[in-house]
């Protein structure tokens, strides 16, 4: 999803620091930072709350992006806060911010694993051709769901994502 919001907004992610691949410029008027941490995902921590420190960022301006097990795959949901709901990345980037749990969260659901696969390796296996196709569309999806954030604000661009009727209408 960072790559796509990159690609789409011209942004390169090339500049390394904080143990992530950075990337700085505009969607819209308005300035962001793209990070892609480069540490083991259960680490993740390390590299957002090093960098929301650094920068002193306002934790409503930390936009985190993940996969959910929880969702079924390629639905979007955006949240304004919450827990960690299990995942070991959001547990160690919550852990970073001092406990605060109060940021928005973009989750990207992957479904569960089918039978009796195990989750990591269902999690770490490649998208298959239709997969990958279907993530096409929702990476459009959250796209435009960041862009709306942005230059609208949360509550307009929760409503539209959280509402698969309005994401619809969109495209």
């Amino acid at each position: 999803m960072v790559d796509a919001i990159a690609e789409s907004e011209g942004i390169s992610i090339n500049n390394v620091n904080f143990k992530a691949l950075l990337g700085r410029g505009f969607i819209g008027n308005v300035p962001v930072m793209l990070a892609k941490p480069q540490t083991f995902m259960n680490s993740s921590g390390e590299s957002v709350g090093s960098i929301v420190s650094h920068y002193k960022i306002p934790l409503k301006h930390v936009l985190v992006v993940y996969d959910d097990l929880d969702l079924p795959f390629a639905k979007l949901r955006l949240l304004p806060k919450g827990g960690h709901g299990g995942h070991n990345g959001m547990r160690s980037i919550i852990d970073s911010l001092k406990g605060s749990r109060d940021f928005p969260r973009l989750r990207i659901g992957i479904g569960r694993p089918p039978g009796k696969m195990d989750a990591v390796n269902f999690v770490l296996r490649p998208f298959n051709k239709q997969e990958r196709e279907e993530l096409e569309f929702t990476f459009e999806r959250g796209i435009e769901a960041v862009r709306i954030l942005l230059l609208e604000g949360f509550d307009k661009s929760a409503t539209v994502v959280n509402s698969t009727k309005a994401m619809e209408q969109l495209g």
